[in-house]
Protein backbone atom coordinates (compact mmCIF):
# COMPACT_ATOMS: atom_id res chain seq x y z
CA UNK A 1 0.00 0.00 0.00
CA UNK A 2 1.05 3.57 -0.65
CA UNK A 3 1.09 6.20 2.09
CA UNK A 4 -1.26 8.51 0.20
CA UNK A 5 -3.16 8.61 -3.07
CA UNK A 6 -4.69 11.85 -4.33
CA UNK A 7 -7.38 10.80 -6.79
CA UNK A 8 -9.19 12.53 -9.63
CA UNK A 9 -7.30 15.85 -9.49
CA UNK A 10 -6.36 17.85 -12.57
CA UNK A 11 -2.59 17.46 -12.25
CA UNK A 12 -0.40 20.25 -13.65
CA UNK A 13 2.82 18.68 -14.94
CA UNK A 14 5.61 20.29 -16.99
CA UNK A 15 4.36 18.79 -20.22
CA UNK A 16 0.59 18.77 -19.65
CA UNK A 17 -2.36 19.16 -17.33
CA UNK A 18 -4.80 16.28 -17.09
CA UNK A 19 -6.96 14.33 -14.67
CA UNK A 20 -4.90 11.69 -12.85
CA UNK A 21 -4.26 9.83 -9.63
CA UNK A 22 -1.02 10.58 -7.77
CA UNK A 23 0.52 8.08 -5.35
CA UNK A 24 2.97 9.11 -2.62
CA UNK A 25 5.34 6.93 -0.62
CA UNK A 26 8.01 8.04 1.88
CA UNK A 27 7.59 11.68 0.90
CA UNK A 28 8.05 11.07 -2.83
CA UNK A 29 5.71 10.95 -5.80
CA UNK A 30 5.98 7.34 -6.95
CA UNK A 31 3.19 6.95 -9.48
CA UNK A 32 1.05 9.18 -11.70
CA UNK A 33 -1.58 7.34 -13.69
CA UNK A 34 -5.05 7.86 -15.09
CA UNK A 35 -6.30 5.37 -12.50
CA UNK A 36 -4.14 3.77 -9.79
CA UNK A 37 -5.63 0.38 -8.90
CA UNK A 38 -3.64 -0.05 -5.69
CA UNK A 39 -4.80 1.38 -2.36
CA UNK A 40 -3.19 3.63 0.23
CA UNK A 41 -3.23 4.21 3.96
CA UNK A 42 -4.90 7.53 3.25
CA UNK A 43 -6.80 8.57 0.13
CA UNK A 44 -8.19 11.94 -0.95
CA UNK A 45 -10.86 12.43 -3.60
CA UNK A 46 -9.79 15.66 -5.31
CA UNK A 47 -12.52 15.72 -7.94
CA UNK A 48 -12.92 19.28 -9.23
CA UNK A 49 -9.59 20.40 -7.79
CA UNK A 50 -6.20 21.14 -9.36
CA UNK A 51 -2.98 19.66 -7.99
CA UNK A 52 -0.02 22.03 -8.33
CA UNK A 53 3.56 22.05 -7.06
CA UNK A 54 3.95 23.92 -3.78
CA UNK A 55 5.44 27.39 -3.97
CA UNK A 56 9.18 27.84 -3.50
CA UNK A 57 9.47 31.39 -2.15
CA UNK A 58 13.09 32.44 -2.58
CA UNK A 59 12.69 35.71 -0.66
CA UNK A 60 11.20 35.97 2.84
CA UNK A 61 12.15 37.71 6.08
CA UNK A 62 11.00 35.75 9.13
CA UNK A 63 13.29 37.78 11.42
CA UNK A 64 14.30 35.06 13.86
CA UNK A 65 16.38 35.06 16.01
CA UNK A 66 16.28 38.48 17.57
CA UNK A 67 13.21 40.10 16.06
CA UNK A 68 10.57 37.44 16.67
CA UNK A 69 8.11 40.14 17.67
CA UNK A 70 8.15 41.20 14.01
CA UNK A 71 7.20 37.74 12.73
CA UNK A 72 8.95 34.50 13.69
CA UNK A 73 9.54 31.18 11.98
CA UNK A 74 6.46 29.40 13.33
CA UNK A 75 3.93 32.05 12.32
CA UNK A 76 5.67 32.95 9.07
CA UNK A 77 5.88 29.38 7.86
CA UNK A 78 2.30 28.70 8.99
CA UNK A 79 1.04 31.57 6.86
CA UNK A 80 3.25 30.39 4.00
CA UNK A 81 1.78 26.87 4.13
CA UNK A 82 -1.74 28.29 4.23
CA UNK A 83 -0.91 30.12 1.01
CA UNK A 84 0.28 26.98 -0.77
CA UNK A 85 3.96 27.33 0.11
CA UNK A 86 6.25 24.37 0.74
CA UNK A 87 9.85 25.73 0.66
CA UNK A 88 11.10 29.20 1.60
CA UNK A 89 14.52 30.87 1.53
CA UNK A 90 15.01 33.13 4.55
CA UNK A 91 17.00 36.33 4.06
CA UNK A 92 19.95 37.06 6.36
CA UNK A 93 19.48 40.66 7.43
CA UNK A 94 16.42 41.09 9.65
CA UNK A 95 17.40 38.51 12.24
CA UNK A 96 19.61 39.73 15.06
CA UNK A 97 22.41 38.96 14.62
CA UNK A 98 22.21 38.85 10.82
CA UNK A 99 23.41 35.64 9.19
CA UNK A 100 27.03 36.58 8.45
CA UNK A 101 29.06 33.77 10.04
CA UNK A 102 29.05 30.01 10.63
CA UNK A 103 27.85 30.61 14.19
CA UNK A 104 24.93 32.72 12.95
CA UNK A 105 24.00 29.96 10.51
CA UNK A 106 24.01 27.27 13.18
CA UNK A 107 21.77 29.31 15.49
CA UNK A 108 19.24 30.06 12.78
CA UNK A 109 19.26 26.55 11.32
CA UNK A 110 18.51 25.05 14.75
CA UNK A 111 15.53 27.34 15.19
CA UNK A 112 14.28 26.57 11.69
CA UNK A 113 14.44 22.82 12.29
CA UNK A 114 12.49 23.24 15.52
CA UNK A 115 9.81 25.62 14.31
CA UNK A 116 9.27 25.58 10.57
CA UNK A 117 6.15 23.96 9.17
CA UNK A 118 7.73 23.70 5.72
CA UNK A 119 11.04 23.10 3.99
CA UNK A 120 13.53 25.96 4.11
CA UNK A 121 16.94 27.21 3.00
CA UNK A 122 19.03 30.09 4.32
CA UNK A 123 20.68 32.97 2.50
CA UNK A 124 24.03 34.14 3.82
CA UNK A 125 24.89 37.82 3.94
CA UNK A 126 27.43 39.53 1.69
CA UNK A 127 28.61 42.71 3.41
CA UNK A 128 31.91 44.60 3.73
CA UNK A 129 32.39 43.04 7.18
CA UNK A 130 32.18 39.34 6.32
CA UNK A 131 33.99 38.90 3.00
CA UNK A 132 36.38 36.43 4.63
CA UNK A 133 33.45 34.39 5.99
CA UNK A 134 31.87 33.51 2.64
CA UNK A 135 33.73 30.16 2.26
CA UNK A 136 32.63 29.01 5.71
CA UNK A 137 29.02 30.01 4.95
CA UNK A 138 29.20 28.03 1.72
CA UNK A 139 30.43 25.01 3.69
CA UNK A 140 27.48 25.40 6.06
CA UNK A 141 25.07 25.08 3.14
CA UNK A 142 23.71 28.56 2.45
CA UNK A 143 21.66 28.75 -0.73
CA UNK A 144 23.62 31.82 -1.86
CA UNK A 145 24.72 35.28 -0.75
CA UNK A 146 22.54 38.40 -0.44
CA UNK A 147 23.93 41.92 -0.84
CA UNK A 148 22.34 45.36 -0.65
CA UNK A 149 23.42 47.99 -3.15
CA UNK A 150 21.54 50.60 -1.10
CA UNK A 151 20.90 51.14 2.60
CA UNK A 152 19.32 47.98 4.04
CA UNK A 153 17.62 49.77 6.94
CA UNK A 154 19.43 47.43 9.36
CA UNK A 155 22.59 48.91 10.90
CA UNK A 156 24.20 45.50 11.42
CA UNK A 157 23.80 44.63 7.74
CA UNK A 158 25.80 47.18 5.78
CA UNK A 159 25.24 47.92 2.13
CA UNK A 160 28.10 46.93 -0.13
CA UNK A 161 30.30 49.24 -2.17
CA UNK A 162 31.33 48.56 -5.75
CA UNK A 163 34.74 47.07 -4.97
CA UNK A 164 33.40 44.65 -2.37
CA UNK A 165 30.48 43.64 -4.59
CA UNK A 166 32.88 42.82 -7.40
CA UNK A 167 35.16 40.88 -5.05
CA UNK A 168 32.20 39.13 -3.46
CA UNK A 169 31.01 37.97 -6.87
CA UNK A 170 34.50 36.64 -7.61
CA UNK A 171 34.45 34.63 -4.38
CA UNK A 172 30.88 33.41 -4.98
CA UNK A 173 31.81 32.28 -8.49
CA UNK A 174 34.70 30.25 -7.07
CA UNK A 175 32.36 28.74 -4.48
CA UNK A 176 29.71 27.95 -7.10
CA UNK A 177 26.95 29.89 -5.34
CA UNK A 178 24.67 32.68 -6.65
CA UNK A 179 24.68 36.28 -5.48
CA UNK A 180 21.32 37.97 -4.96
CA UNK A 181 21.27 41.75 -4.98
CA UNK A 182 18.85 44.42 -3.88
CA UNK A 183 19.44 46.62 -6.89
CA UNK A 184 18.90 50.29 -6.15
CA UNK A 185 21.66 52.88 -6.43
CA UNK A 186 22.63 54.10 -2.97
CA UNK A 187 24.20 57.21 -4.49
CA UNK A 188 21.00 58.19 -6.27
CA UNK A 189 18.48 57.22 -3.58
CA UNK A 190 20.53 58.96 -0.87
CA UNK A 191 20.88 62.13 -2.96
CA UNK A 192 17.21 62.25 -3.93
CA UNK A 193 16.15 61.61 -0.35
CA UNK A 194 18.45 64.33 1.00
CA UNK A 195 17.14 66.87 -1.51
CA UNK A 196 13.50 66.05 -0.72
CA UNK A 197 14.04 66.00 3.03
CA UNK A 198 15.80 69.36 3.00
CA UNK A 199 12.64 70.80 1.47
CA UNK A 200 10.54 69.28 4.27
CA UNK A 201 9.26 66.30 2.30
CA UNK A 202 7.58 63.63 4.41
CA UNK A 203 4.56 62.36 2.45
CA UNK A 204 3.87 59.16 0.56
CA UNK A 205 4.44 60.98 -2.73
CA UNK A 206 7.74 62.39 -1.46
CA UNK A 207 8.93 58.88 -0.60
CA UNK A 208 7.92 57.53 -4.01
CA UNK A 209 9.80 60.36 -5.70
CA UNK A 210 12.95 59.55 -3.71
CA UNK A 211 13.30 56.11 -5.31
CA UNK A 212 12.70 56.56 -9.06
CA UNK A 213 13.02 53.87 -11.69
CA UNK A 214 16.43 55.18 -12.80
CA UNK A 215 17.93 54.23 -9.41
CA UNK A 216 16.86 50.63 -9.94
CA UNK A 217 18.04 50.49 -13.56
CA UNK A 218 21.47 51.93 -12.75
CA UNK A 219 22.06 49.31 -10.06
CA UNK A 220 20.83 46.42 -12.22
CA UNK A 221 23.18 47.43 -15.02
CA UNK A 222 26.13 47.60 -12.64
CA UNK A 223 25.38 44.23 -11.04
CA UNK A 224 25.03 42.60 -14.46
CA UNK A 225 28.35 44.13 -15.58
CA UNK A 226 30.13 42.71 -12.54
CA UNK A 227 28.53 39.28 -13.03
CA UNK A 228 29.56 39.28 -16.67
CA UNK A 229 33.20 39.96 -15.76
CA UNK A 230 33.41 37.63 -12.74
CA UNK A 231 31.35 34.73 -14.07
CA UNK A 232 29.14 34.83 -10.99
CA UNK A 233 25.56 33.59 -11.04
CA UNK A 234 23.46 36.68 -10.37
CA UNK A 235 19.90 36.90 -9.14
CA UNK A 236 18.22 40.33 -9.20
CA UNK A 237 15.57 40.40 -6.47
CA UNK A 238 12.23 42.24 -6.52
CA UNK A 239 12.50 43.99 -9.88
CA UNK A 240 9.67 46.50 -10.02
CA UNK A 241 9.65 47.52 -13.70
CA UNK A 242 9.61 45.95 -17.13
CA UNK A 243 12.65 48.07 -17.99
CA UNK A 244 14.60 46.26 -15.29
CA UNK A 245 13.46 42.90 -16.60
CA UNK A 246 14.51 43.96 -20.10
CA UNK A 247 18.07 44.59 -18.87
CA UNK A 248 18.17 41.02 -17.55
CA UNK A 249 16.76 39.64 -20.79
CA UNK A 250 19.42 41.47 -22.82
CA UNK A 251 22.16 40.20 -20.52
CA UNK A 252 20.94 36.61 -20.87
CA UNK A 253 21.19 36.98 -24.63
CA UNK A 254 24.87 37.86 -24.16
CA UNK A 255 25.40 34.73 -22.08
CA UNK A 256 25.35 36.29 -18.62
CA UNK A 257 24.15 33.91 -15.89
CA UNK A 258 21.41 36.12 -14.44
CA UNK A 259 17.79 35.67 -13.41
CA UNK A 260 14.97 38.14 -12.77
CA UNK A 261 12.68 38.04 -9.75
CA UNK A 262 9.65 40.21 -9.23
CA UNK A 263 7.14 40.13 -6.40
CA UNK A 264 3.42 39.54 -6.32
CA UNK A 265 2.77 43.04 -4.99
CA UNK A 266 4.37 44.71 -8.02
CA UNK A 267 1.95 42.77 -10.20
CA UNK A 268 -1.11 43.56 -8.07
CA UNK A 269 -0.74 47.09 -6.68
CA UNK A 270 0.38 50.49 -8.00
CA UNK A 271 1.74 53.68 -6.47
CA UNK A 272 -1.87 54.81 -6.08
CA UNK A 273 -2.28 51.86 -3.71
CA UNK A 274 0.42 53.29 -1.44
CA UNK A 275 -1.45 56.56 -1.16
CA UNK A 276 -4.67 54.66 -0.45
CA UNK A 277 -3.36 51.97 1.90
CA UNK A 278 -0.45 53.79 3.53
CA UNK A 279 2.25 52.04 5.52
CA UNK A 280 1.26 48.45 4.71
CA UNK A 281 2.10 49.10 1.05
CA UNK A 282 5.47 50.80 1.59
CA UNK A 283 8.38 48.89 0.09
CA UNK A 284 11.68 49.41 -1.70
CA UNK A 285 11.80 49.61 -4.63
CA UNK A 286 8.40 51.26 -4.29
CA UNK A 287 5.24 50.36 -6.10
CA UNK A 288 5.10 51.94 -9.55
CA UNK A 289 2.49 53.73 -11.72
CA UNK A 290 -0.22 51.63 -13.34
CA UNK A 291 1.47 51.76 -16.75
CA UNK A 292 4.61 50.24 -15.21
CA UNK A 293 2.58 47.48 -13.59
CA UNK A 294 0.85 46.64 -16.85
CA UNK A 295 4.18 46.53 -18.68
CA UNK A 296 5.61 44.27 -15.98
CA UNK A 297 2.65 41.90 -16.36
CA UNK A 298 3.38 41.77 -20.08
CA UNK A 299 6.99 40.83 -19.27
CA UNK A 300 5.64 38.00 -17.13
CA UNK A 301 3.35 36.79 -19.90
CA UNK A 302 6.23 36.84 -22.41
CA UNK A 303 8.26 34.58 -20.13
CA UNK A 304 10.92 37.17 -19.30
CA UNK A 305 10.42 37.04 -15.52
CA UNK A 306 11.99 33.93 -14.04
CA UNK A 307 10.68 33.94 -10.48
CA UNK A 308 7.91 35.53 -8.43
CA UNK A 309 8.49 35.85 -4.68
CA UNK A 310 6.70 37.50 -1.77
CA UNK A 311 9.60 39.47 -0.22
CA UNK A 312 7.57 39.04 2.96
CA UNK A 313 9.00 41.74 5.21
CA UNK A 314 6.80 42.41 8.24
CA UNK A 315 7.63 44.46 11.32
CA UNK A 316 6.34 45.35 14.72
CA UNK A 317 3.08 47.27 14.05
CA UNK A 318 4.46 50.25 15.98
CA UNK A 319 7.08 50.73 13.24
CA UNK A 320 4.28 51.24 10.73
CA UNK A 321 2.73 54.04 12.78
CA UNK A 322 4.65 57.15 11.80
CA UNK A 323 3.42 60.52 10.59
CA UNK A 324 6.58 60.95 8.51
CA UNK A 325 6.38 58.35 5.72
CA UNK A 326 10.17 58.18 5.43
CA UNK A 327 10.26 56.89 9.04
CA UNK A 328 7.75 54.09 8.37
CA UNK A 329 9.29 50.61 8.21
CA UNK A 330 9.21 49.50 4.59
CA UNK A 331 8.08 46.00 3.78
CA UNK A 332 5.04 44.20 2.40
CA UNK A 333 3.69 41.29 4.44
CA UNK A 334 2.41 38.99 1.70
CA UNK A 335 3.81 35.52 2.26
CA UNK A 336 0.33 33.99 2.34
CA UNK A 337 -0.98 35.66 -0.82
CA UNK A 338 1.52 35.07 -3.65
CA UNK A 339 -0.16 31.96 -5.05
CA UNK A 340 -3.56 33.64 -4.83
CA UNK A 341 -2.28 36.69 -6.70
CA UNK A 342 -0.77 34.61 -9.47
CA UNK A 343 -3.77 32.30 -9.83
CA UNK A 344 -6.06 35.33 -10.07
CA UNK A 345 -3.79 36.95 -12.67
CA UNK A 346 -3.80 33.66 -14.56
CA UNK A 347 -7.57 33.87 -14.76
CA UNK A 348 -7.72 37.60 -15.58
CA UNK A 349 -4.69 38.07 -17.82
CA UNK A 350 -4.60 34.77 -19.69
CA UNK A 351 -1.31 33.91 -18.03
CA UNK A 352 -1.88 30.16 -17.87
CA UNK A 353 -1.24 27.73 -15.04
CA UNK A 354 1.93 26.40 -16.64
CA UNK A 355 3.52 29.85 -16.50
CA UNK A 356 2.40 30.34 -12.89
CA UNK A 357 3.94 27.03 -11.86
CA UNK A 358 7.18 27.87 -13.66
CA UNK A 359 7.64 31.14 -11.76
CA UNK A 360 6.49 29.89 -8.35
CA UNK A 361 8.01 26.41 -8.32
CA UNK A 362 9.96 24.89 -11.19
CA UNK A 363 12.17 27.89 -12.03
CA UNK A 364 13.19 28.51 -8.39
CA UNK A 365 14.03 24.81 -8.03
CA UNK A 366 16.16 24.80 -11.17
CA UNK A 367 17.89 28.11 -10.45
CA UNK A 368 18.94 27.15 -6.94
CA UNK A 369 19.70 23.48 -7.48
CA UNK A 370 16.77 21.96 -5.60
CA UNK A 371 16.75 18.65 -7.38
CA UNK A 372 13.50 16.69 -7.11
CA UNK A 373 11.47 19.75 -6.21
CA UNK A 374 9.32 22.19 -8.15
CA UNK A 375 7.29 19.87 -10.36
CA UNK A 376 4.86 16.98 -10.21
CA UNK A 377 6.76 14.04 -11.64
CA UNK A 378 7.62 10.57 -10.45
CA UNK A 379 10.64 10.60 -8.19
CA UNK A 380 10.09 14.21 -7.11
CA UNK A 381 9.30 15.34 -3.56
CA UNK A 382 5.61 15.38 -2.75
CA UNK A 383 5.47 19.13 -2.03
CA UNK A 384 2.00 19.83 -3.35
CA UNK A 385 -1.02 22.09 -3.14
CA UNK A 386 -4.66 21.33 -3.90
CA UNK A 387 -6.60 24.31 -5.24
CA UNK A 388 -10.19 25.00 -6.18
CA UNK A 389 -9.79 27.33 -9.16
CA UNK A 390 -13.51 27.93 -9.46
CA UNK A 391 -13.90 29.29 -5.94
CA UNK A 392 -13.41 32.98 -5.13
CA UNK A 393 -12.92 34.67 -1.78
CA UNK A 394 -12.19 37.99 -0.09
CA UNK A 395 -9.19 37.90 2.24
CA UNK A 396 -10.08 38.72 5.84
CA UNK A 397 -7.95 39.21 8.96
CA UNK A 398 -9.08 35.91 10.43
CA UNK A 399 -7.71 34.11 7.36
CA UNK A 400 -4.14 35.22 8.04
CA UNK A 401 -1.61 33.04 9.84
CA UNK A 402 1.22 35.57 10.23
CA UNK A 403 1.89 37.27 13.53
CA UNK A 404 0.42 40.67 12.60
CA UNK A 405 -2.55 41.01 10.20
CA UNK A 406 -1.07 44.01 8.41
CA UNK A 407 -1.28 42.75 4.85
CA UNK A 408 -2.09 45.12 1.98
CA UNK A 409 -4.04 42.20 0.48
CA UNK A 410 -6.77 42.42 3.13
CA UNK A 411 -10.22 42.80 1.56
CA UNK A 412 -8.83 41.98 -1.89
CA UNK A 413 -10.80 39.49 -4.00
CA UNK A 414 -9.03 36.42 -5.35
CA UNK A 415 -9.90 33.51 -7.59
CA UNK A 416 -8.55 30.16 -6.46
CA UNK A 417 -8.81 28.78 -2.92
CA UNK A 418 -5.95 26.78 -1.39
CA UNK A 419 -7.64 23.67 0.01
CA UNK A 420 -4.67 21.59 1.20
CA UNK A 421 -0.88 21.88 1.31
CA UNK A 422 1.46 18.90 1.55
CA UNK A 423 5.16 18.93 2.48
CA UNK A 424 6.90 15.66 1.73
CA UNK A 425 3.51 14.01 1.38
CA UNK A 426 2.37 15.15 4.83
CA UNK A 427 -0.64 17.42 5.07
CA UNK A 428 0.38 20.66 6.77
CA UNK A 429 -2.64 22.79 5.92
CA UNK A 430 -6.35 22.13 5.41
CA UNK A 431 -8.67 25.04 4.67
CA UNK A 432 -11.51 23.39 6.59
CA UNK A 433 -9.44 23.53 9.78
CA UNK A 434 -8.05 26.99 9.17
CA UNK A 435 -4.69 28.19 10.43
CA UNK A 436 -5.32 26.67 13.87
CA UNK A 437 -5.46 23.24 12.24
CA UNK A 438 -2.03 23.55 10.66
CA UNK A 439 0.14 20.56 11.48
CA UNK A 440 3.90 20.39 11.92
CA UNK A 441 5.51 18.69 8.93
Amino acid sequence: MFDLIIRNATVIQPERGSRADVAIQNGKIVSIQDIISETATHEIDATGLHLLPGMIDVHVHFNEPGRTEWEGIATGSAAFAAGGGTTFFDMPLNSSPPLLTKEDFEIKQKLMLEKSHTNFALWGGLTPKNMDKLPQLAACGVIGFKAFMSNSGIDEFQSIDDANLFEGMQIAAELGLPVAVHAESDTLTAAFTKRIREKGGSTVRDYLDSRPVVAELEAIQKAILYAEHTGAALHIVHISTSKGVELVTQAKARGVDVTAETCAHYLWFTEDSVEKLGAVAKCAPPLRPIAEREALIESVIRGEVDIVSSDHSPSDPELKERDDFFDVWGGVAGVQSSYNVMLTLAAKEGLGLKRVVEMLASNPAKRFGLTHKGQISEGFDADLVLVNLKEAFELQKEDLGMKHPLSPYLNENFTGVIKKTFVGGKEVFDSNSGIAGLKKA
